[in-house]
């Protein structure tokens, strides 16, 4: 039996150049290990945030406190002020009653907020007209929490001033210290202290920016001799105390100059010395009661007279009957038997305030009481007299 065939494969043998056969292998060690690298760092890059986060929740501690030292003086002055006339500050809430037209129920709701402060040591407190304008009732909230309903006593509309009684049994608010402002300069440094936007008890610093401004009044009138100030005045701090460097008050915070009803930095306030001259009345009598001298005169007449007479003052046109002027011997203008006018006294200072015209005259007048002797000077005839006076009812 014939054997099979047996089929041969052809083999290629290459030689490959001796310069390849030589050449040294790649590294596959290292090149996986660079390539590990590159991942961990993007892993790391993408993780940061997180582990940097947890080794933090880990390792979290307090920090070791740094001594401060000693406050500054003027620091230390500030809190002693505010720590000595806080607790007399108040916070005044005012409601209205509103009528239900269907059901004819009648309910109280808020109608506004202000600050105040303690005038004595009979609960008496002083705040702005302003703040209860309208209102129906009024509340007090003491620096300790404490709320009480309080008592209108007194208001005067051209001076934005109200008092309001409230009945503490114990432990009652010190009144504030009351300073002076007719010796105030432009730069003092002040301080208020009131309720703006309800958050009580909030300090202000600033300067006084001017002297014996006006203003219109919320309700039309003219209010004058008001003290202009930088420190922050916001809706809430009417009423508020303004206060000194010493701790004094000298003012009453009224208004802020502001055409998007916020701090602008101007506000306004009522100096002290016609503060300490009206709420006195406002407690006595329930309103503020101006002494009178008893004349009539107007200022346009008076300045043309006056101006040909070569005088400066205010000329009286006429003397009321069993007035203060008409019993201290004042005279006025009159027309004599040959049809000529003949001026009458034209009053020049009232004390020691120079009058140039009715405001002038109303100014000086309101410094007295009831009762008060002061001393009227006046042009009389081409010469200077002084005329005593004492103020007294009438009418």
């Amino acid at each position: 039996m014939a054997e099979p065939r047996r089929i041969r494969y052809p083999y290629i043998f290459l030689r490959l150049p001796k310069s390849l056969a030589t050449r040294p292998q790649p590294p596959f060690r290292l090149i996986r290990l660079v390539l590990w690298l590159l991942v961990a760092i993007v892993i790391y890059i993408v993780f940061q945030p997180d582990i940097d986060r947890w080794l933090v929740t880990r390792q979290a501690e307090p920090r070791a406190i740094q001594a401060r030292g000693d406050l500054a003086a003027d620091e230390q002055a500030t809190i002693e002020v505010f720590e000595g006339v806080s607790p007399s500050v108040v916070y005044i809430t005012t409601v209205e009653r509103v009528v239900n037209l269907w059901t004819r129920n009648v309910t109280q709701v808020p109608r506004g907020t202000g600050s105040g402060f303690m005038w004595d040591e009979h609960g008496h407190v002083v705040t702005n007209y302003h703040v209860l304008e309208d209102a129906e009732a009024a509340y007090v909230r003491l620096a300790d929490e404490r709320a009480y309903e309080a008592v209108l006593v007194g208001a005067s509309r051209e001076h934005d001033l109200a008092v309001l009684r409230i009945h503490v049994a114990f432990d009652r608010p010190p009144p504030v210290p009351v300073g002076e402002s007719h010796n105030l300069r432009v730069g003092q440094k002040v301080f208020a202290i009131g309720n703006p936007f309800g958050l009580d008890r909030t300090l202000t610093t600033g300067v006084i920016s001017a002297l014996d401004r006006s203003i219109q009044g919320e309700g039309g009138n003219l209010i004058e001799h008001l003290i202009q100030t930088d420190a922050a005045i916001n809706p809430g701090n009417s009423g508020g105390p303004l206060i000194d460097s010493a701790g004094r008050l000298i003012g009453i915070n009224t208004a802020i100059y502001s055409p998007s009803g916020a701090y602008a930095g101007v506000g306004f306030a009522v100096p002290v010395d016609t503060v300490n001259r009206v709420v006195p009345k406002l407690i006595a009598f329930g309103r503020h009661v101006t002494p009178s001298l008893g004349i009539v005169a107007d200022s346009d007449i008076s300045e043309r007279v006056t101006a040909r007479m070569g005088v400066q003052g205010l000329l009286i046109l006429r003397v009321e009957e069993g007035s203060p002027a008409d019993k201290a011997g004042l005279r006025g203008t009159f027309v004599n038997r040959e049809g000529e006018v003949v001026p009458g006294d034209v009053i020049q200072a009232v004390g020691d305030i120079q009058v140039r015209d009715i405001e002038d005259l109303t100014d000086g007048i309101e410094r007295y009481d009831i009762g008060d002797r002061l001393e009227i000077t006046v042009h009389r005839e081409g010469s200077t007299q002084r005329l005593p006076l004492v103020l007294h009812p009438w009418r």
